[in-house]
């Protein structure tokens, strides 16, 4: 079986909608959500609703917890602060209740879920090079684990007590190895290409693949502007920074 990993949806139907369709045409039938579903663009509960359609299993990130007031909003720029105060008015009791029911770090038998890094997940710290690594890695009991939070899709590995960079899109599972794979953001990409960004992951092959989707763009962005909104955040999803 094929799974999808994808999380940094931040209230973008359009994009969500593209991935879950993507990943389908590529033989996938189950699916992961490493958070952060609202935030930034205009469709909050509908992604909630999607999510929980597609039976995702997912934690919570930084915006979900800010959204129904588990964490302060201090952290936040002004366009998220912004954001995150219209999606608090504009979520139902049963969509508060979903991102409540959502922990912060998951486990299958292959492979742990979390939003950011592993240790001290409640801080959402930040994984962006192999410095950054070591506490995660240090706290895998697991050979594989799938974050976000960046927006970024990249990977990691710690092989022989050496932590690197992987430098590929496509790759396999070595063993007595362990990983940390960045899926990118589905909602919000931040690497200069708008394309909705998610991971494949097959455990027969051992193989981790990050895919973009297409999207409808100007349909999201009319969204944003129609909602009062910020205007950066709709700019922004159209050049992916």
């Amino acid at each position: 079986m094929r799974y999808a990993i994808l999380g940094d949806i931040h209230g973008n139907l359009e994009a969500l909608e593209a991935v879950i369709a993507s990943a389908r045409s590529f033989g996938v039938r189950k699916f992961f959500c490493i958070g952060d579903i609202v935030g930034y663009n205009a469709n909050p509960k509908e992604c909630i609703n999607k999510i929980k359609e597609i039976k995702a299993l997912s934690v919570a990130g930084n915006h979900d917890w800010a959204a129904i007031g588990k964490m302060p909003l201090d952290n936040l720029n002004d366009w998220a602060k912004a954001a995150i105060k219209w999606t608090k008015d504009n979520l139902d009791s049963d969509h508060i209740k979903f991102l409540e029911s959502l922990n912060l770090v998951e486990r299958t038998e292959q492979f742990i879920l979390v939003h950011s890094s592993l240790f001290k997940p409640e801080k959402f710290d930040y994984i962006k090079d192999s410095t950054q690594c070591l506490d995660t890695f240090y706290c895998m009991d697991r050979n594989l684990c799938f974050i976000g939070h960046t927006h970024v899709a990249q990977a990691f590995v710690a092989k022989e007590n050496k932590m690197q960079f992987v430098d590929a899109k496509t790759f396999c599972l070595e063993d007595k190895c362990k990983y940390i794979v960045n899926v990118g953001s589905v909602g919000q990409p931040r690497d200069y290409n708008p394309q909705a960004c998610y991971c494949i992951y097959d455990p027969d092959l051992d193989r981790i693949e990050i895919k973009r989707a297409s999207y409808d763009i100007p349909k999201a962005q009319s969204k944003i502007y129609s909602a009062g909104l910020p205007e950066f955040l709709a700019k922004r999803i159209a050049v992916g920074e």
